[in-house]
């Protein structure tokens, strides 16, 4: 099953400073500032002469203003705009006064690099290197009253109190050199970071950065578990039967072979024989509901791995899956059984695991079907429903088939178990509509109430066999679903029986 790599990029906002009437104050804005037109730049210019005419007045009245004109220059420039504009000299003075004093920090902005903060939601920005005075006319967008002739920040657009310039997600103002923006409201970068930068499911941290600066973590493509990429190679273990990884403050079951069990797998786990035989009713009473009744009482046994596969070895046959699960014998062995269910022991490890021999004599073509302990309910009865398809092929007589068509079938009989299972309502309603042919009779009122988590956890099982990517698994089972919702699965099996392949 693949696997999903998330990457993230993006950008913060950056802080500058300006000042209003004399006042230093720290500013944040985007980089998208207003144009106010060539209009409003000759006003500037005009503005700035104005101002350098009287530099040498200032300077005696202790101004800290810019004193390298000349006098002469200065008086020159300040008579041809009153000339021009028509001001009286004392309006002139006041205002170029108020627009040195507007102007005389200056300062850069500071461009501070952020290594832990990057999102596709949070456009840089950056104050303009100076702030514009203001007539007093200008509207706080927090407190939504006059800013007048206060210490003022500009950003986002807007114009703001210091104090009115707050944080989404605290409420708390920002006073910090660099902010955030999601969706046109401004961040703490520490809040942003704790709302928006995504945190791994299995050590809780913040997802590291790669070394392009990107944000890169793993998902699981069912469940969407996202981890950092490290997980994948320090021994992080995963569930046997849901594929999640361990979180760091969640203990799984060890069991005796070194599989690992989540502790939601574990509640409808079967852990022996005994535990397993009404399961195997449910899934004989399925197959008899589909007109598919299996006369001869074949043995059902739960085993351990290392006796599934002394199994296999000495049934001389070979699967296709990268680890098995369940087998179908034809055989006489013996064969280790579990007899009792096991205990959690100390460190969420199996203890006193209970076996017995059991010996299997050949009175038809199966002499038992074997599933491996300690999976959940779900899982177990869809490697039984799937076993129990060889056995139906076995003990009807049907020909040697090739692997995609033998285990194509058996993987949608499973794959309609699943789906009666998990498909709310009375009777087998996947089973109807899947096999039209066929009339289902088998009652859901054994199977009780399911969890949430149980619903989720039989499609996943469900999403596992229709994205198998194997040709006898995957290609097989998707060749005889297209069979079987096309012309039934009744019709689909009798093709099966005469030309040893699926209908087209």
């Amino acid at each position: 099953m693949g696997w999903l790599s998330k990457i993230f990029k993006g950008s913060v906002n950056r802080v500058s400073r300006g000042h209003y009437n004399g006042n230093s104050h720290e500013g944040y804005s985007t980089q998208h500032t207003k144009s106010y037109g060539a209009h409003d730049n000759e006003d500037e210019d005009m503005d700035h002469a104005i101002a350098l005419s009287l530099s040498e007045e200032d300077q005696r009245k202790g101004k800290s203003i810019d004193t390298d004109h000349h006098l002469d220059e200065d008086e020159q420039l300040a008579r041809a705009l009153q000339e021009n504009t028509g001001h009286s000299l004392d309006e002139d003075e006041q205002f170029a006064r108020a627009l040195q004093e507007s102007m005389n920090d200056g300062s850069p902005p500071r461009r501070i690099p952020i290594e832990d903060v990057h999102s596709e939601s949070a456009p840089a920005s950056s104050l303009p290197q100076s702030v514009s005075p203001t007539n007093g006319s200008r509207v706080c967008a927090g407190c939504k009253t006059p800013i007048g002739h206060e210490r003022f920040l500009s950003c986002l657009d807007s114009v703001w109190h210091p104090q009115c310039f707050k944080c989404y997600a605290c409420d708390r103002p920002i006073s910090e050199y660099e902010f955030a923006v999601h969706e046109d409201h401004a961040y703490h970068r520490s809040c942003y970071k704790e709302h928006f930068h995504p945190k791994c499911d299995v050590c809780n941290s913040f997802i590291p950065t790669n070394k392009n600066g990107l944000i890169e973590y793993r998902a699981h493509p069912f469940w969407m578990q996202k981890y950092c990429p490290s997980h994948e190679n320090d021994g992080t273990p995963r569930c046997c039967s849901c594929e999640r990884m361990e979180p760091k403050h969640s203990q799984y079951i060890t069991l005796d072979d070194g599989r690992r069990l989540c502790l939601e797998c574990l509640h409808t786990a079967i852990m022996d024989t005994n535990e397993c035989q009404p399961l195997y009713i449910d899934i004989q009473e399925f197959y008899e509901g589909m007109n598919m009744k299996v006369e001869q009482q074949v043995p059902l046994l739960l085993v351990e791995r290392q006796a599934l596969n002394e199994a296999m070895e000495a049934e001389k046959i070979g699967h296709h899956l990268p680890e098995t699960r369940g087998l179908c014998l034809s055989e006489e062995q013996i064969v280790r059984t579990i007899l009792k269910r096991p205990i959690i022991g100390p460190g969420n490890k199996i203890i006193d695991m209970i076996t017995g021999p059991y010996k299997l004599v050949r009175r038809c073509e199966v002499t038992a079907i074997l599933i491996l302990y300690g999976l959940p309910r779900l899982l177990t009865g869809s490697i039984l429903a799937h076993e129990m398809m060889h056995a139906y092929l076995r003990l009807k007589g049907y020909r040697t088939l090739s692997p995609e068509v033998e285990e194509g079938i058996c993987q949608v009989l499973a794959h309609l178990w699943l789906e009666s299972e998990i498909t709310s309502g009375s009777g087998n309603m996947a089973t109807t509509s899947a096999a039209s042919s066929s009339s289902s009779t088998s009652s859901s009122s054994k199977k009780g109430a399911k969890t949430e988590f149980e619903k989720r956890l039989g499609e996943f099982f469900k999403h596992q066999i229709e994205t198998d990517s194997s040709v006898a698994y995957g290609d097989g089972f998707r060749a005889g679903m297209r069979a079987v919702e096309r012309y039934g699965l009744r019709s689909t099996l009798d093709h099966i029986k005469l030309t040893g392949s699926f209908p087209y």
